[in-house]
């Protein structure tokens, strides 16, 4: 048989592709926004239709490598995932991206869980350590390298190039795929649950539609009678109605098997999961707005500033893969949520509009500290008692918990940091109205309110400035345009990035339940797992 860890390293070259462009638009926004003549919502879109198509269906798709076979599911979506990249790469408008970027998603949808279902079957219980470790510091650093990456190809060769580059790398991870992962095949027929499957995406669709587009519609319509509250009102009946389904249905085998939350520690493992998915996602929108539309820094910079941010997470995954076992998992997560919170707290005091960016790197660095001390930890107590006819179910749970909270984390903080656009860029334009001749004073106010009050972008290179000024004045006013939009935008920010640290700390809540023994010989002991249990079938 094939060594397990060159499967190992074809899995982590898939789920690296998969967590990179979960994150790596976010630095290329700026940039579409003009290239592509959108507005700050639909470029949203383009980064929430991705973790929204990952996200809606991980539930079935866990299930289908139940049913056909990981190996087949993987290299479905991994094709999947290619051509959508290609087709994302050579879009010409917001709308073809948002429908490339959906397609991507699905292709993702159909990788994430069999990379984690992989690991259970290829490692024993007592092995399971390490590969763990190492998926776990991929997910981290992948999801924090996305920015630095995606702001080298934007400053060189395009905004693009974040997506055309995954056609090598999906290329060649098909190849080392088709060679190195064995094709296990289940060795009962499951039956599927479509009305469930229904029921998760619609409420879902709605709940984010709604969250995300509440200000663009100014909470009131959307089409015919139906208004933002209708649609978030009815995402989450849907959603209730899912839950009640999954919980008493006999007939079919629901999406979400009731066994796999018999250990209360996998439960606790998925909120905390959803946690750091919603802080994560929901702190990078307003850190790179800031950096590069207040601060003036270009994607490269930006990126660069990040850099530390991926380092210190890369070390810390791997220090604590060799200490989970001394200190105990549940002491990592819990020191890692923490740091994580303190570090984007570091960083909401010291933003100002006029701030050296250098300044920043020490909070970054800890921010990544902080991510790294989680992720390998989270996802052994997730996995330490999943038996091998759940894997696929267990991690569509799983993975699916972390896509929910990033789709939350990215539709709520872009509310927020609008609305907090919407509040704060008047308030700013009627304190420096003041330096106006009063006859431009209520125009001044009111062309500022209307531009922060549109989801469209508010454009500080181009500020809307009364008509009739001479060319002298309107230099003048432009300038004051751009103080206010800096202070603005900065206020809003701030008041965006307090959202993930009050997911934080709920994160270290969910925690405190993960209680799982330190010594690896002591998984056996937890519920399901035993060394038959874990051999994995012939290939």
């Amino acid at each position: 048989m094939r060594s397990p860890w060159t499967a190992m390293w074809a899995l982590c070259a898939c789920f690296f592709m998969i967590m990179l462009d979960s994150t790596i638009v976010t630095v290329a926004i700026p940039t579409m926004l003009t290239d592509l003549n959108a507005n700050l919502n639909e470029i949203v879109w383009v980064n929430s239709v991705y973790l929204l198509a990952n996200t809606v269906p991980l539930l079935i798709t866990g299930r289908l490598g139940d049913r056909f076979g990981p190996k087949n599911v993987l290299v479905a979506g991994l094709v999947a995932f290619t051509v959508a990249s290609a087709w994302s790469g050579l879009a010409t408008s917001a709308g073809e991206l948002i429908a490339a970027r959906t397609l991507q998603g699905l292709g993702a949808a159909l990788m994430t869980p069999q990379t984690l279902s992989f690991i259970t079957r290829l490692f024993p219980p007592e092995k399971r350590g390490v590969p763990i470790s190492v998926w776990g510091a991929v997910a981290g650093v992948a999801t924090l390298a996305g920015p630095v990456l995606g702001g080298l190809l934007v400053e060189h060769v395009g905004w693009q190039w974040i997506f055309l580059i995954n056609i090598p790398i999906g290329v060649i991870s098909l190849l080392i795929a088709l060679v190195a992962l064995p094709n296990w095949q289940p060795r009962r027929e499951l039956r599927f649950d479509p009305l469930g499957t229904v029921l998760c995406a619609a409420g879902l669709l709605a709940l984010v539609f709604g969250v995300q587009n509440g200000q663009h519609y100014h909470w009131s319509t959307v089409a015919g009678p139906f208004t933002i509250v209708h649609i978030l009102i009815a995402g989450v009946l849907l959603l209730v109605a899912f839950v009640w389904r999954q919980v008493t249905v006999r007939t079919r085998e629901p999406l979400v098997p009731n066994e796999v939350f018999r250990d209360p520690v996998f439960t606790y493992a998925n909120l905390a999961h959803a946690a750091m998915g919603f802080a994560m996602t929901g702190m990078f929108l307003p850190l790179v707005l800031y950096l590069q539309t207040v601060l003036g820094m270009s994607a490269l910079e930006s990126s660069a500033l990040a850099l530390p941010m991926a380092l210190t997470a890369a070390g810390a995954a791997g220090l604590s893969g060799a200490l989970w076992h001394r200190i105990g998992a549940r002491n990592l997560i819990i020191g890692g949520f923490g740091t994580l919170a303190v570090a984007v707290g570091v960083l909401v005091y010291q933003a100002a509009p006029d701030i050296d960016p250098a300044t920043l790197i020490p909070g970054l660095a800890l921010a990544g500290l902080g991510i790294g001390f989680v992720f390998s930890p989270l996802t052994t107590a997730a996995t330490a008692g999943m038996p091998p006819h759940l894997t696929g179910a267990a991690s569509g749970v799983f993975n699916t918990s972390r896509q929910v909270g990033g789709v939350l984390g990215s539709a709520a903080t872009g509310l927020v940091l609008q609305l907090g656009v919407a509040f704060a860029v008047p308030d700013a334009a009627r304190q420096y109205a003041e330096r106006l001749p009063v006859r431009y004073r209520e125009e001044f106010v009111d062309r500022i309110t209307e531009a922060a009050n549109t989801a469209s972008q508010f454009d500080s290179s181009h500020p809307p400035v009364p008509s009739d000024l001479d060319p002298d004045v309107a230099d003048i006013v432009r300038r004051i345009v751009t103080g206010v939009f800096h202070d603005g935008f900065t206020v809003a920010a701030k008041a965006s990035l307090m959202l993930p640290i009050a997911v934080l700390l709920l994160g270290i809540v969910a925690a405190t339940g993960i209680r799982i023994k330190t010594k690896a010989d002591d998984l056996e002991s937890q519920p399901w797992s035993s060394s038959s249990h874990h051999s994995p079938p012939p290939a």
